[in-house]
């Protein structure tokens, strides 16, 4: 007997999820996306069913047969801290997860369930994660860890993805492939595409350049180097910078059936892509891209089932709306001063909007919401409402309640450094502030007379020097875009003021910033010089859960930083933060000395009672033994 085609096979009730969002001692909230609106009631131990009518469930229809999902729901009574608490998701009263995603479940359970911890003495925390890098998913890490501890105490927080959860702008052939599979399977909804070289998104899946030639396809000027021109000067960079910018996602369409094929397997189960009409290169690449696609596309179960007993925490990078996304002036003036560049950027944040952003702090998202509501009930049953669309993006843009902060012990404060920029004043070419100075101040009274807290930054306050210094040549010679010269210290404004907002007096006593963007982790003490009284900060970066520094070109970098930026080099003394002592961790299996560990996984950070780490983890998606970062004497690095 052959098999069904997938395409006559029943579409599952759910498509994605459940995701634990932010999950607090009288709230829960939680994301998943269904084939259609679904009735669904949470059956909560200790509380019992809750039936989740209008007021705790909100749907947003993002194509015909495809519908997201997030529950919000607040409890009368507290529920209790450190200890397992079994939840399930009943579809019309009947059938709970073991019926509809048996994956979800570790073991013999019959239910997935979640730790609410008092405080925070442990949490996960990476960034990055491209599914065809050929390292293994950092997130599989996760999965293991929730397998082996059977102890509610010893559960992890919260699990912190600090930026590019997703690629929109480095999708490889077979993904993309599977995307316009997975539209036209759920119906996700077309819309028309204004000043490119097609007119809507239904001719751009079948134009002969939809595949690895996207580029061929932006913003359509007399030519493609006039287009350089305008928006980068000469440089020889694709319209949208990423250096693998040829598959770049355009549509809303495509940008959610990429999050439904990155968070769950089941979308999977419903396509059957094959490879599009390509050269023999094209296809060889193709082929090799396939094989990593079907090793990440193997361990999405375990993923989801990590996902759905965890809360997870999430804020964008560049990558998850496009590389460069805001750098400088110049780069914001020309992406937005185009409908179709403008319109791409759009697209993926009303996606991130809806997939991630939501779920880590719904109060700050109704006003969006209800416009967000008129875009999908605009337009034909195929087409979205072309100006709807434009407008919602309009108001995404000028949204500036992407950050959060929970009131957790210690405080967690998450920062958006992506579309808060202080603008440089001297040139427009010039990388932005990660954080205007409006921004700033209101991190500062964030922090204000807490004793401890972790900042969530996507990019290390405090990098490797040697780097930034790359950075800052580029800068000062016009080609920021090179070499992604976006870090802390690349805006004197910003530098100054982040660096006064360690001092300040009123702010805590003991800072850990997590951090990811770079592609390989470490860790950093930093100390005021001159002063005994604190502050202590933990600069700890961990990236990627799926991506990977290029190794030789890290050890150079490693080596020479140590040699030029040793704690006796002069140089210290040109660098912003000379006020301050870096004292570098050392990666326990490092061989040579190296403070740079390269090596895609997931970080784990614990803490004592006072917010301080007293141990640093990263463990390793490849397998080998977790590598813990281990302290120096401090004596070796002199005031």
């Amino acid at each position: 007997m052959s098999p069904t085609p997938v395409d006559l096979i029943p579409l599952p009730p759910v498509l994605a999820g459940p995701l634990l969002r932010r999950l607090e001692p009288t709230r829960v909230v939680m994301w998943l996306v269904g084939t259609r609106p679904l009735s669904l009631t949470l059956r909560l131990q200790g509380v019992g069913d809750i039936p989740l009518c209008a007021g705790k469930c909100t749907v947003i229809p993002v194509g015909r047969q495809a519908f997201v999902h997030l529950i919000d729901v607040t409890l009368e009574n507290a529920l209790p801290c450190d200890t397992q608490i079994d939840y399930d998701l009943l579809i019309d009263d009947t059938t709970g997860i073991a019926d509809w995603a048996a994956h979800l479940l570790y073991g013999d359970a019959t239910c997935p369930n979640f730790v609410l911890r008092s405080r925070i003495d442990q949490l996960l925390h990476g960034s990055c994660r491209k599914p065809h890098h050929p390292a293994a998913d950092g997130l599989l890490c996760v999965d293991q860890l929730l397998a082996s501890e059977a102890d509610p105490q010893q559960r992890p927080a919260w699990l912190m993805m600090s930026g590019d959860q997703v690629y929109a702008d480095d999708v490889a052939g077979p993904m993309l492939r599977a995307t316009h599979a997975l539209i036209e399977r759920l119906g996700l909804f077309n819309e028309h595409l204004e000043g490119a070289v097609v007119s809507d998104s239904a001719k751009l899946y079948e134009h002969p350049a939809s595949y690895y030639h996207r580029a061929d396809l932006l913003p359509a000027l007399e030519s493609n180097e006039t287009l350089r021109e305008r928006f980068f000067g000469g440089a020889r960079k694709p319209i949208f910078t990423s250096s693998s910018a040829d598959n770049h996602l355009v549509t809303f369409a495509e940008v959610m059936a990429m999050y439904l094929l990155v968070w769950a397997p089941t979308a999977w189960s419903l396509i059957d892509p094959q490879a599009p009409e390509l050269t023999p290169e094209r296809l060889k690449r193709y082929a090799l891209e396939q094989t990593r696609i079907d090793a990440f596309k193997a361990g999405l179960g375990k993923v989801a089932r990590a996902l759905a007993h965890l809360p997870s925490l999430m804020i964008f990078d560049d990558h998850d709306i496009t590389d460069d996304w805001n750098l400088s002036a110049q780069w914001e003036e020309t992406a937005y001063g185009h409908p179709f560049s403008k319109r791409i950027i759009g697209n993926a944040l009303i996606a991130y909007m809806l997939c991630q952003g939501w779920g880590n702090n719904p109060d700050a998202f109704k006003d969006v919401l209800g416009k967000t509501l008129s875009l999908s009930a605009s337009g034909d049953d195929q087409y979205l409402d072309s100006p709807v669309q434009d407008a919602l993006i309009d108001d995404l843009l000028r949204f500036q309640q992407w950050h959060f902060v929970l009131p957790t012990s210690p405080a967690l404060v998450v920062i958006d450094t992506r579309t808060r920029r202080w603008r440089s004043e001297m040139a427009l070419k010039q990388p932005s502030g990660l954080l205007d100075w409006e921004a700033l101040s209101e991190l500062q009274q964030e922090l204000l007379d807490h004793p401890s807290a972790i900042i969530v930054s996507p990019a290390p306050i405090f990098g490797v020097k040697l780097i930034e210094t790359v950075q800052k040549v580029f800068s000062w010679c016009g080609y920021p875009l090179l070499v992604d010269a976006e870090n802390w210290m690349a805006h004197r404004g910003a530098a100054q003021v982040i660096l006064n907002i360690f001092r300040h007096s009123r702010t805590p006593g003991n800072y850990v910033v997590l951090s990811g963007d770079v592609h390989y982790s470490f860790v950093y003490e930093v100390l005021i010089r001159h002063r005994k009284a604190g502050p202590r900060i933990w600069q700890i970066t961990s990236s990627g859960i799926k991506n990977e520094f290029p190794k030789s070109l890290l050890e150079w970098f490693d080596r020479l930083n140590r040699w030029l930026y040793s704690p006796r080099s002069p140089l210290n003394w040109f660098t912003k933060r000379r006020r301050m002592r870096i004292v570098p961790y050392t990666p326990e299996h490092a061989e040579a000395g190296e403070r740079l560990w390269n090596s895609a996984g997931i970080g784990q950070v614990f803490f004592n009672e006072q917010g301080q780490p007293r141990e640093i983890i990263q463990h390793n998606s490849n397998g080998k033994a977790k590598t813990r970062m281990l302290a120096p004497d401090l004596a070796d690095y002199p005031d």
